[in-house]
């Protein structure tokens, strides 16, 4: 959820940055910008990644056993990512600039929208299980039915 509340903050930000006609007001907001940057972005990024290994490593869900966890898994490492190589080196360039272009809007846009899509999947929980998921279900059930007389 801090992701997406930062994001949220960029998105805002950004869209200021663009929309704005008075320079001024455009280069204190790629500032404020670089800075969530610089101090938040790549922080918030790693922690919500190791939060999510910790907790699907460590609970019942497991990382690989529903399809709903293993597309938030891939979804966090590739936003991550993201967030790291693209979406800092953007605002670092938009803060020396002093202007912001749709660059800025759209990463945020982006952003906002899977970290929405994470969270709606983490409440809803669809799509079931995986073939690890199946596969360890059926040997649970095995290692639970009586040996038959015989």
């Amino acid at each position: 959820m801090s992701w997406l509340g930062l994001t949220v903050g960029l998105l805002a930000l950004g869209l200021t940055a663009f929309l704005t006609k008075d320079a001024t007001m455009a280069q204190a907001v790629t500032r404020a910008m670089k800075v969530f940057g610089d101090w938040l972005v790549v922080p918030v990024a790693l922690v919500s990644l190791l939060s999510g290994l910790v907790l699907a490593l460590g609970t019942p869900w497991g990382l690989a056993r529903h399809r709903w966890v293993w597309t938030k898994f891939w979804l966090t490492l590739i936003t991550a990512g993201l967030s790291v190589l693209s979406l800092r080196p953007g605002l670092d360039e938009a803060a020396a600039r002093g202007a912001a272009d749709i660059d800025l809007v759209i990463a945020p846009s982006v952003a906002t929208a899977t970290y929405v899509f994470i969270t709606a999947i983490s409440v809803l929980k669809p799509w079931g299980l995986t073939r690890r998921g199946r596969r360890l279900v059926q040997t649970r059930e095995r290692a639970r039915q009586p040996l038959g007389l015989g």
